[in-house]
């Protein structure tokens, strides 16, 4: 079984909820959560209800100042839980939004889609294989977002307008 417990206030005080998959809106359970430490397994949080608004990933350890390290200034407010997964990792980007513009296919973590396919935007994608984080900037940094199977039209229409994805790499079973 996969685990996290979220903690109402900074370094796991307060109150708490245990949670062993998705859980689309916190505050029936907690009015706040500034903490949180994950048991096994590997999560998205969002600060948003239903899986919305700003990403982070959690993997296994403690988050003693969730608020500071990921620097929102709200609170936790929904989680999902990321199955292991052992098979191959294949995705395609897209330069425009439904799937337009250049294509490329990609099967390992790409830290710069600049240096590597000379593109510089990412409008939509398609996930044949495996779980993915897409990060804004090259080198894994920046705000995040949760890829798994499926096709992704338009990042805009998602909430990510302003936002480029400039990087990715695939979520390992090594990491649970």
């Amino acid at each position: 079984m996969h685990g996290i417990i979220f903690y109402e206030d900074r370094n796991f005080m307060g109150r708490h909820y245990e949670c062993m998959s998705d859980c689309a809106d916190m505050h029936s359970y907690m009015s706040r959560c500034h903490s949180c430490r994950v048991e096994s397994g590997c999560f998205m949080v969002y600060d948003r209800p239903n899986y919305m608004g700003n990403q982070y990933f959690f993997r296994r350890g403690e988050y003693a100042d969730c608020m500071s390290m990921m620097g929102w200034s709200g609170s936790i407010r929904s989680c999902r839980m990321i199955p292991m997964y052992r098979g191959s990792y294949r995705m395609r980007i897209y330069e425009r939004e439904n799937f337009g513009g250049h294509m490329h296919e990609c099967m390992d973590d790409c830290d710069s889609f600049m240096d590597r396919y000379h593109m510089s935007d990412c409008m939509s994608c398609h996930v044949m294989d495996g779980h993915w984080l897409m990060y804004e900037h090259p080198h894994y940094r920046g705000r995040m977002m949760y890829m798994r199977p499926g096709e992704y039209r338009s990042f805009r229409e998602m909430g990510y307008g302003g936002m480029r994805f400039m990087s990715m790499r695939r979520i390992m079973d090594s990491w649970y």
